[in-house]
């Protein structure tokens, strides 16, 4: 794991995908984070050492001290850095019985992301299988 300071936290989710785009509009509207929400199509990901498999893969949270993690330990990461009420939701998604549990449950979701509302199509298609955006000549 590569380590890049940062001068504030990064959320990185896939924008190709409307119900990840759906849940980080959420994020900005009600989760009181520091963390900047960014599609990774939008994201210097070498700079915060991330690789597009890792973004495709899960969101990811990359800390101040460059610190990465994935899936729902991610979303435990923000909701601790949110203070408050959150902070305690992301505890116990922290916990390891809870952590155990969510770990499935997302990677269910993620596989089922075009089904959940707001999804779309696309979102069942790995990057490296959608079609290149078309350009003006």
């Amino acid at each position: 794991m590569e380590n890049v300071t940062n001068t504030q936290p990064t959320f990185v989710y896939d924008g190709d995908c409307s119900f990840c785009t759906s849940c980080a509009q959420f994020i900005e509207r009600r989760i009181p984070t520091r963390a900047t929400v960014i599609p990774w199509q939008f994201a210097d990901l070498g700079a915060l050492g991330l690789t597009v498999e890792q973004c495709e893969a899960a969101v990811q949270w990359v800390g101040l001290d460059g610190t990465t993690a994935a899936g729902p330990d991610a979303i435990a990461l923000l909701l601790r850095d949110a203070g408050r009420f959150w902070s305690l939701a992301g505890g116990t998604l922290g916990l390891s019985p809870v952590r155990a549990a969510a770990w499935p449950a997302y990677q269910w979701v993620a596989d089922h992301r075009h089904l959940m509302p707001g999804g779309t199509a696309a979102c069942a298609v790995p990057q490296n299988r959608r079609p290149a955006p078309a350009t003006e000549s």
